[in-house]
């Protein structure tokens, strides 16, 4: 069964992003109703700290050391979180943006898949190489300010190249960003914006 991999990075089920992403899921349902969802809410799901095992492991790979048995444990753990966004036909990832940037815990997930003889491998003559297949990817991003009309009042958008960069970094380069901003301010402006990315959304997701 084909699958939908949704990568869920906000903490409030009723914020900006994850409303536009029930938007996409529920007309994405319509159009493929035999595709399967398959949803990781990155404040629900365990995520490992970057450290200790893990972090050795990737450092034994890096070096070509064989691991041991802490390591091995520890490294199948972020091999099954990889596995889970390699092994669909389609993402979806919905977020907010905090601090011009990413929420730590997305940054945790990209840490923990992020890995050697994973999703990327070095080569000597060639340099870095994706190891992940390239798949449709929708990237929903909500923001205080508007980056949409470039009413940002001078604040800069690090969460867009970020993403964008690390995707393309383990293979995923077919990326599409949908911002949803400001929603923050004037009432008016802000149902504007939500509705303008609620109408893309759903656009895309129809034929997604």
């Amino acid at each position: 069964m084909p699958k939908l991999f949704h990568l869920s990075c906000s903490p409030r089920a009723d914020s900006e992003s994850s409303a536009g992403a029930h938007v996409f899921i529920d007309r994405f349902r319509q159009a493929r109703p035999d595709w399967d969802i398959d949803v990781m809410n990155l404040w629900r799901d365990h995520l490992p700290e970057f450290e200790g095992y893990v972090l050795e492991a990737k450092y034994a790979r890096i070096n070509g050391r064989a691991f041991t048995d802490s390591q091995r444990d520890a490294f199948a753990v972020a091999e099954r979180i990889a596995l889970r966004f390699a092994l669909a036909d389609r993402v979806l990832i919905s977020t907010p943006m905090w601090n011009f940037g990413i929420p730590y815990k997305l940054k945790q997930w990209i840490d923990v898949i992020t890995q050697p003889g994973l999703t990327f491998r070095f080569d000597p003559a060639q340099g870095y190489l994706p190891l992940v297949a390239d798949r449709p990817t929708v990237v929903i991003l909500a923001s205080g300010s508007d980056f949409v009309t470039g009413m940002n009042r001078g604040r800069i958008d690090m969460a867009t190249p970020y993403l964008r960069e690390a995707l393309r970094f383990i293979g995923v380069s077919d990326v599409r960003f949908v911002p949803i901003g400001p929603t923050t301010g004037p009432l008016e402006p802000i149902r504007a914006a939500r509705e303008g990315a609620h109408r893309r959304l759903a656009e895309m997701a129809a034929r997604f």
